[in-house]
């Protein structure tokens, strides 16, 4: 199995995800320039990441990706412990960083998608910074009284734990999130993390 991985994108919850299953895996990390290539682009037209391959099978888009990592592992419990019920809970959680929280960033990465004048584009950051503010409060709430989004440790905590990263970087406020806080404190000091982080010399 190997992953394909641009450091400190969303990839990198991937690459987590693999750490923590224990088994192993091969992790190349590519930048821009590569994914663009021909030859990547023969494996994912997107040109993007992340991107796992496993024998023939190429998979893209990250909640596919880390589906069929706890699927192909089950025994690390990424998506519980083989219930429909902590699966749905699991997935629910990923669902909200996928769909919810990941996009609210992107005025923030390109806003330039948004408006052409630059001049405007302080303003669309500014927003979004508030709107990613707004959204990381769904999760302040929910781990005000569990370590783990879905109640135990899933796919859901490294996304989450990547987007915290970024809006760290990115001037989000954070105040007062200290439960956020607590989490990603416990992902700076987890093994797996600091494998996956290292390997894409993050850390």
């Amino acid at each position: 199995m190997k992953l394909y991985t641009k450091p400190g994108a969303c990839s990198t919850a991937i690459h987590i995800d693999l750490c923590w299953t224990g088994q192993p895996f091969e992790a190349e990390v590519v930048d821009a320039a590569t994914m663009k290539s021909e030859a990547y682009r023969t494996l994912n037209p997107a040109g993007a990441v992340p991107l796992l391959v496993d024998g023939d099978f190429v998979l893209n888009q990250n909640a596919a990706i880390a589906g069929y990592i706890a699927d192909a592992f089950p025994a690390a419990g990424l998506a519980g412990d083989g219930s429909a019920r902590q699966r749905a809970e699991a997935t629910r959680w990923l669902s909200y960083v996928n769909s919810d929280l990941h996009p609210a960033f992107t005025p923030m990465f390109a806003p330039g998608k948004f408006l052409e004048d630059p001049a405007q584009h302080e303003a669309i950051k500014a927003a979004a910074r508030l709107r990613v503010r707004g959204v990381l409060e769904t999760a302040e709430r929910r781990l005000q009284d569990r370590q783990w989004l879905a109640g135990f440790r899933s796919f859901a905590d490294p996304y989450l734990y990547m987007t915290l990263r970024w809006a760290g970087g990115l001037g989000v406020d954070l105040s007062g999130l200290d439960a956020l806080a607590a989490f990603k404190s416990r992902m700076d000091a987890d093994a797996g993390v600091q494998r996956a982080l290292k390997a894409e010399g993050l850390a």
